[in-house]
């Protein structure tokens, strides 16, 4: 054991020694454990604190109840009992170690009383380490780090506290959570537990979809999210849950400065800010071209590769149980990214108008998208793509200012529209609602009366 770095020490609050003095009073040492040790070295700040203590889930719900503002029991089953004081959360878990059996999506929780063996089932070693919480007056915070998270910390490096198979084997999602801490904390990964994902990632297939997607998330919106992806291929796990992306690795790149399309998009990933849907659909975005390859005396094409593109992309969305809405906004940057191509073709304002319709709230991911699709080495082209999507957003900055673009909409509503024909609402409703706003782009303006004629136009036919 070791005493605690300073710049820790303000973690140690009163209300956290009062809540580690309660758990004292019935025999149970508390212990910060975690993430919450790992960025509070790094001095990275987070709003939660995570705790562990040999009590069960029972006790440490009696013992915090009375000290608490509020409490959380979702993770109950799991030995976590969540507590809230002054807006600020603490999670206290019951020592435990957990595993898979072979052929279950749902962690085998079995809890333990001994700290250093609920560290040992912990991922990885820069998160295997506690500090034991002091309770009396003169009493030292005393950090224990029985597997060298201290110095991995130093290196930047992951490693596994247990040996890799054991630790992969018992959680099979760490093998992901393995990326997912090189893309958000830089760190590189041990070379032996590469080659245990190598041997074990088709582990992860017992793992649930839920899961799978909330670690991607967090791996795509770090900010070393290009060494992280280019591993996770390199490795064969993302074949395991995304295998639209390595696919990519046989496409030839005519136009970009990479040798193929895979390293093209990690590399558009890479440009782009770190916004989920944004991220996303800068890795979805050219996975279309592998089913749209031709071979013409141009040389190699993929038309039309955005529109198969974002099928594919919600349909892989959907397996991985995305929310509706990141689902369509994804594929619809997808389906959109290479709209502004045509651009140098001169666009009318109404055009502009449609395009501004269609991406709707993912305008400025769109634009930023575009941008960032350009990896060319040729810096005429580069600058002349540029040039483009800046003239374009000056063409809709001087029609929004003209015309009120992001209201755009018909002089009459669906309302109007059942009450005039006598519909009840509908399909029907809705496509004469389209046919009145496509007016409405092309004529900028026009009268509810003017409208009206139209549905009497409609009616007749």
């Amino acid at each position: 054991m070791t005493i605690v770095p300073d710049r820790i020490r303000s973690i140690m609050s009163d209300d956290v020694c009062e809540l580690a003095g309660l758990f004292s009073q019935e025999g149970h040492d508390l212990y910060l454990v975690g993430g919450s040790v790992r960025d509070g070295l790094l001095g990275r700040e987070g709003d939660d604190l995570d705790f562990a203590t040999g009590a069960r889930p029972q006790d440490i719900e009696r013992i915090g109840e009375a000290w608490a503002n509020s409490k959380y029991l979702t993770g109950k089953a799991f030995g976590t009992i969540g507590l809230v004081k002054d807006r600020c959360t603490y999670e206290i878990t019951t020592f435990r170690s957990e595993m898979y059996r072979d052929d279950s999506r749902k962690p085998v929780v079995i809890f333990s009383d001994d700290i250093t063996e609920d560290l040992s089932r912990r991922d990885f070693t820069v998160n295997a380490m506690a500090i034991r919480i002091p309770v009396e007056e003169n009493d030292l915070p005393e950090m224990i780090d029985p597997f060298g998270g201290l110095a991995d910390l130093g290196a930047q490096v992951l490693r596994t506290p247990m040996d890799p198979e054991v630790s992969f084997g018992d959680d099979p999602l760490r093998m992901l959570r393995l990326f997912r801490f090189m893309s958000t904390l830089g760190f590189e990964a041990d070379e032996d537990v590469l080659r245990s994902v190598v041997e074990l990632k088709e582990r992860l297939q017992i793992v649930s979809a839920e899961r799978i997607r909330n670690e991607f998330d967090k791996l795509m919106t770090g900010a070393d999210v290009v060494d992280a992806l280019t591993s996770l291929v390199e490795t064969g796990l993302a074949n395991e849950f995304i295998p639209e992306i390595p696919a990519l690795a046989v496409e030839q790149d005519p136009h970009h400065k990479h040798k193929d399309v895979l390293a093209h998009t990690i590399a558009v990933v890479g440009k782009a800010s770190p916004r989920l849907r944004l991220r996303l659909a800068a890795l979805f975005h050219d996975i279309g071209k592998p089913a749209t390859r031709e071979f013409g005396k141009v040389g190699v094409t993929f038309h039309h590769h955005e529109v198969v593109g974002a099928r594919m992309t919600r349909k892989r969305m959907q397996e991985l149980r995305y929310p509706n809405d990141i689902a369509k906004d994804t594929s619809q940057l997808v389906f959109l990214h290479m709209r502004p191509h045509t651009f140098k073709m001169g666009w009318t304002d109404s055009a502009v108008r449609r395009y501004v319709r269609d991406a709707g709230p993912l305008l400025e991911d769109l634009n930023e998208l575009v941008r960032c699709d350009v990896t060319t080495r040729n810096r005429r082209r580069a600058k002349s793509i540029s040039n483009r999507i800046d003239e374009l957003e000056e063409r809709i900055g001087d029609l929004a200012q003209r015309e009120e673009l992001d209201k755009l909409r018909a002089p009459i509503d669906g309302n109007d529209v059942m009450r005039y024909l006598g519909l009840e609402p509908s399909r029907q409703v809705g496509d004469i609602m389209n046919m009145l706003l496509a007016q409405r782009i092309e004529d900028v303006l026009y009268t509810p009366e003017e409208a009206y004629e139209m549905l009497d136009a409609w009616k007749a036919t």
